[in-house]
């Protein structure tokens, strides 16, 4: 879908958690961040049922992170993850232990090509994923490339839990943990990694040249006992020659499984331990989204015999199997899923007796009309029923890349499934064997949002916000905490890149997209706020996909940058075009917020201006800006990323910011930063506080201020993160913390003009996520309220202690209704370094630590304890180290009395 993609050899690098750097001396201000409701709008290749405890299921989603089902909805479990290992919410594979329900693991990493600078890692929790640590592995992870929903990789032995195998892509094999996931090795005996590649001649990209490993592994339960590793082990591997392993000595030695059928992938493999069969779902392609042939075996564990049990005969296959589950309550009841059968829909079918008799979800019914066993409702979630089909498709779809399905394994009649575009399920699943029954079909996906977005947009009148997405279009919000009716039509751009409103008229609106469909025009125009669209008739020549767009203030000129075109104008609303003078191809370009006549493009360090609505740019004499493009969706680019936009009510006002989002890191031969112009690019002034930024947007004013609030993703003070201004750039507040991180978020940015501190937040597979204030009212200069100020706890200086020992002050700061802040300095007392510490004290009043910057909380009290971030634990004797929080409190805000420092 997406956005660019026994034991040796222990591994080096144990990261003890997944912290992010310090935000220095850049204040903090406390913000609640939710999703922006959609729900789902991407592949879920995995879910993963929990076999000892009902209800404990987890998802995990290509390029969007793991989620944890709590009872009725999906909360996400890698938000915390930040920009310099964006690639690890790539869910390559998820393990959820049998023994102890509270741990949990997430094979990661998105990209085995260049587009991706990180190597995979194992994430571990102890606590259901609320808190993770991480073992980095020495290759890459890939789950975002192609194989993505075969599965599961990653598992752990159901009879001794400290043990774990992980099947890998791209020729790494197979890998062994003992310790409960901390330290890996590769298991050297096993013989084959895989040879399957989906195209190996692919080398414009090299993304579908790897090799697709190891997809599966399953244990035999019945081949140990409690505390006793399970001797016998299956290992799926793609190739189509040798394609099933066994081994009988708990993973020692490995054999090739006698007999086994050839010529396909192994999407799945499944085992039934009550009747001794393993079940196998395969197909003549990785997936996810091509495959036209494949088939269903069952494997005799006892007697050695394979029998093909493929639902449908040969002549009428155009589609390989991969979605396979059984019911654990009744093991005879096996089912599975055409893994792509784009038309005219998704097939699954059904065996009550271990696969030699199967029914299907729907049936011909003299073509072109079909039976169906199910009714689907998707009222909660209406935008997935996606149009107006011709018989014999039928509105909405059972779904498409369905390699994600799984009865629940302690009820027989609920059923969940993934798409390309959601998950589906049902709860009334044994309605499918009675006579004339129908199982209900519906959307599971609450909190759940796996969108890439690509620009944003909120005009001061009409719908908050409105967004541009990639595979699903995108949407008007009119309200933020409700699903859309209905994706972008007419035209209906699969993916929107940029969007625009007239400022002055902030009904107007224009969007640009990229369809290849005859007869549909790569741009759409609204007057009604989004309500209603409709295509141009004309495009420029070349176009071959959206690029960037820009409305004048007035709505009466549309400058249109495609790829693949000329920046060209029109004010016919797209029924001509002339190309724009002095301004070179894929230029971004954006209007003037207040003068209809102007309008402004950026192409490889250099700025443009145009005076005559866009007729003819002018080379503007500004120096010294960074050389990049805006990246539109270009992930692992190296190359800086550019972007601009023109301050609202302020004439000839740009920010210009220069960064790199998609690799996580900054090339110190690199220009990056921040800069502001107020004489319409004339000049350029860089802002010194801000080291580099990806985007930028602006929202409404501080109370008292004039100036609209500035957001920023970026880096400050040595932290990449999201910050706001609400004085012109001289001060910022960083505004997410550590638990919001969201990986290379900043693709799409704005502020909200009506609600002062609303900020709107695009992410590469995490949909969009919309953050407002929690603390107090800010000044124009946003310093907290101070109430008097209490004499810190004093901790008299101690004359230096043999060895290692430190002690710890407590600061009050400011305080406001129900809120404060405070900061602790750690002093080194003794007379050798550190390599870490941790401080301890209790609230008197019951005050709780909300948001903590420079350390790690531990406990956020009223018993509270914090320890050093990664940077700061090291301090040599005398030498202190200061981490601050916000907190929240009720009845009284006293200071600790004492404070306990316990040196590493």
């Amino acid at each position: 879908m997406r956005r660019r993609l026994l034991i040796l050899l222990a591994l080096v690098l144990v990261v003890a958690g997944i912290r992010m750097a310090p935000v220095g001396a850049v204040a903090a201000d406390p913000y609640a961040f939710k999703g922006v409701k959609i729900g789902g709008g991407g592949f879920v290749p995995g879910i993963v049922f929990n076999q000892k405890e009902k209800d404990l299921i987890y998802a995990r989603t290509d390029i969007g992170g793991v989620y944890r089902w709590d009872k009725t909805k999906w909360t996400p479990l890698l938000d915390g993850i930040g920009w310099d290992k964006w690639s690890w919410v790539g869910g390559v594979s998820v393990a959820t232990d049998p023994v102890d329900p509270n741990r949990v693991y997430v094979a990661t990493g998105m990209y085995t090509n260049d587009w991706d600078s990180n190597n995979g890692a194992i994430l571990r929790s102890t606590d259901r994923g609320t808190t993770w640590a991480a073992t980095e592995l020495p290759f890459k992870g890939s789950g975002n490339m192609p194989g993505r929903g075969m599965g599961e990789r990653l598992v752990i032995d159901p009879n001794r839990n400290n043990i774990l195998f992980y099947g890998t892509a791209n020729r790494n094999g197979l890998w062994k943990s003992t310790d409960y996931g901390v330290t890996w090795a590769k298991v050297t005996s096993f013989p084959n990694a895989g040879n399957f590649a989906q195209d190996p001649n692919d080398t414009q990209y090299n993304y579908n040249t790897m090799t697709q490993g190891i997809p599966w592994i399953t244990f035999d339960p019945r081949t140990g006992s409690a505390g006793t590793a399970t001797r016998t082990i299956y290992a799926g591997v793609a190739d189509k020659d040798n394609n099933v392993y066994r081994s009988t000595d708990a993973g020692a030695t490995w054999t090739r499984l006698a007999g086994q059928p050839t010529g396909y992938v192994p999407h799945k493999g499944v085992l039934d331990p009550v009747n001794g069969y393993l079940y196998l779902a395969t197909g003549n392609t990785g997936g996810p989204y091509v495959g036209e042939d494949g088939e269903v075996w069952r494997y005799a564990t006892a007697t050695g015999t394979w029998t093909e049990i493929t639902p449908t005969p040969d002549a009428d296959r155009y589609y390989g199997f991969s979605g396979l589950t059984v019911d654990r309550q009744n093991p005879a009841t096996i089912m599975v899923s055409s893994q792509v059968s784009w038309w005219p829909d998704n097939i699954i079918f059904r065996s009550n007796d271990s696969g030699a008799t199967w029914t299907r979800i729907w049936d011909w019914n003299g073509y072109p009309n079909r039976t169906f066993r199910y009714t689907q409702d998707v009222s909660s979630h209406p935008w997935l029923a996606m149009g107006n089909p011709q018989p014999p498709e039928v509105t909405p779809k059972l779904g498409w890349m369905t390699e994600a399905m799984e009865i629940d394994p302690f009820d027989s009649n609920r059923l969940l499934y993934g798409t390309g575009a959601t998950i589906y399920g049902t709860t009334n699943l044994k309605q499918w064997d009675a006579a004339g029954g129908k199982i209900t079909i519906r959307p599971f996906v609450e909190g759940l949002e796996e969108t890439a977005v690509l620009d944003l947009i909120s005009p001061p009148t009409g719908a908050p916000l409105l967004s541009a997405v990639g595979d699903i279009g995108g949407f008007v919000h009119s309200n933020l905490d409700a699903v859309p009716a209905m994706m972008y039509t007419q035209p209906n751009h699969v993916t929107t890149r940029s969007m625009d409103y007239a400022e002055l008229s902030p009904a107007t609106m224009v969007r640009a997209g990229d369809n290849d469909t005859a007869g549909v025009t790569r741009i759409g125009f609204s007057t009604n706020g989004g309500a209603n669209w409709w295509q141009a008739s004309n495009e420029p020549s070349g176009v071959t996909q959206g690029g960037s767009v820009a409305i004048s203030a007035n709505g009466a000129t549309t400058v249109w940058s495609p790829t693949g075109g000329a920046v060209s104008r029109t004010t016919t609303s797209g029924s001509s075009w002339t190309a724009a003078t002095g301004i070179p191809a894929q230029a971004q370009v954006r209007s003037d917020r207040v003068n209809p006549g102007k309008f402004y493009g950026y192409s490889g360090g250099k700025f443009y201006v145009s005076t005559n609505a866009g007729a003819g740019f002018t080379q503007a004499p500004a120096t010294g800006l960074p050389t990049g493009s805006a990246g539109w969706g270009t992930e692992g680019a190296g190359a800086t990323t550019v972007r601009f936009k023109a301050v609202p009510g302020r004439e000839g006002h740009i920010w210009l910011v220069g960064g790199s989002p998609s690799t996580g890191k900054y090339d110190p031969a690199v220009t990056y930063g921040l800069w502001r112009s107020t004489d319409s690019g004339a000049t350029f002034t860089r802002m010194p506080s801000v080291t580099a930024a990806e985007n930028v947007g602006f929202g409404k004013a501080a109370p008292g201020g004039s100036y609209m609030a500035i957001f920023l993703v970026g880096m400050i003070d040595g932290v990449h993160g999201l910050f706001r201004s609400d004085d012109a750039g001289v001060s910022w507040v960083r505004i997410n913390d550590d638990r919001h991180q969201y990986a290379n978020m900043g693709e799409a940015l704005t502020g909200d003009p009506r609600v002062h501190g609303r900020v709107y937040l695009g992410t590469n597979g995490r949909g969009i996520i919309y953050g407002d204030r929690t603390g107090p009212t800010p000044t124009p200069t946003p310093t907290p309220t101070p109430t008097p100020t209490p004499t810190p706890t004093p901790t008299p200086t101690p004359t230096p202690s043999p060895g290692k020992a430190c002690a710890a002050t407590y600061t009050p700061g400011g305080q406001w209704q129900g809120g404060f802040q405070a900061s602790v300095t750690v002093r080194n007392t003794g007379t050798v370094a550190t390599t870490g510490w941790a401080v301890a004290w209790t609230f008197p009043d019951g005050q709780t630590i909300t948001q903590l910057w420079s350390g790690v909380v531990d406990r956020p009290g009223p018993a509270a304890r914090v320890t050093n971030a990664d940077y700061n634990g090291a301090l040599n004797a005398g030498a202190t180290a200061t981490f601050g929080f916000n907190g929240a409190w009720s009845t009284a805000n006293n200071p600790p009395a004492t404070l306990t420092c316990t040196p590493a």
